[in-house]
């Protein structure tokens, strides 16, 4: 190679790495990522806005209207019927039962199925959620097949003078079936992501199996038990399609509130029909405010949590799933 032509290569050597650099660095540069359009923001904000406005407050709305439509003397008249009493009370009282029964299956279902391994173990989780595959109106039939006067074990009921379907045991039995999902629902995935680490390390530290319970166990999954708790308490109140099958519909005895309400507008009883569901209403705001608070607690604890400097470990507190 000629001296020239040595020259020349060299002359363009510096300028080609200062390309590359050029090009390296234009490479490295992080690409500004283009978020959503406003058109597009706004477009679905309003389009759920317009969703909630249509099929939640304005039928809401709608309720406490038609019940007022009378002015409040009616309205509170209506509210003071003793049959109306007598389905309130029942609605109580039913919810009263049936969530610390699921409660209590709820827990333990949870910690077999998140904390164990054991034959029958996707069984277990397909009963747990066969609730939700089922209808309510399904599930009322199956226990008047069952327990009925024509049932599998309606002879041996009546020969003992013990009535289920038609009175209020029946009502607790189809209550509990439907709403039997939601906390174990809640804590399951919960339990499943959180292991057994520290049960296992308690156990081993001597702590006894109630022990581990309350003060490993339960301060991990204490705000998805209240979220579970709240739920199945507003289907228990709330729920017509099973208790309608095994109630009977008798006024001022197996009437909860939902069946009160159908009974009153096929009567054309309107007004007392609508107080009663203003009622209902009511009672499922007043669940909504505490899920709300809960939550707002949740999320306070958490912040706490992820402030604390880091030499004062506190207890990890679990994400909702």
């Amino acid at each position: 190679m000629s001296p020239a032509a040595t020259l020349a290569e060299g002359a363009a050597t510096p300028n080609a790495g200062v390309g590359n650099a050029a090009t390296g660095a234009a490479a490295q540069r992080p690409s500004r990522a283009r978020g959503p359009s406003p058109w597009l923001r706004w477009g679905l904000i309003t389009l759920a806005l317009g969703f909630m406005l249509l099929f939640l407050l304005l039928p809401l709305a709608a309720v406490f209207a038609e019940a007022l439509r009378k002015g409040w003397g009616a309205y509170w008249r209506a509210l003071q019927e003793p049959d109306a009493w007598s389905a309130i009370r029942l609605t109580l009282i039913i919810a009263a039962i049936a969530v610390p029964l699921n409660l209590v299956f709820g827990v333990a279902a949870a910690w077999a199925i998140a904390k164990y391994e054991f034959r029958g173990k996707a069984f277990l989780t397909t009963l747990v959620d066969l609730p939700f595959s089922v209808s309510p109106v399904v599930a009322g039939l199956i226990y008047v097949l069952v327990f009925g006067a024509q049932g599998w074990l309606g002879p041996w009921l009546a020969e003992h003078d013990i009535q289920i379907i038609f009175a209020v045991p029946g009502i607790v039995l189809a209550t509990v079936f439907v709403t039997l999902p939601f906390i174990a629902r809640e804590l399951i995935p919960l339990m499943q992501a959180q292991g057994s680490d520290e049960e296992q390390a308690a156990i081993v530290l001597g702590a006894t199996g109630w022990q581990t319970f309350w003060h490993v166990t339960l301060p991990n999954i204490k705000w998805a038990l209240i979220y579970g708790v709240i739920l199945c308490n507003a289907r228990a109140m709330g729920e017509f399609g099973a208790v309608s099958v095994v109630s009977g519909h008798i006024r001022g005895q197996t009437n909860t509130m939902p069946l009160h309400v159908e009974i009153l507008y096929n009567e054309y009883q309107s007004v007392a029909a609508f107080a009663v569901a203003s009622l209902l209403a009511l009672l499922a705001l007043v669940t909504l405010v505490v899920q709300s608070t809960v939550h707002w607690l949740h999320e306070r604890e958490l912040k706490a949590a992820a402030q604390r400097p880091a030499d004062q470990p506190g207890r990890p507190e679990e994400s909702h799933p």
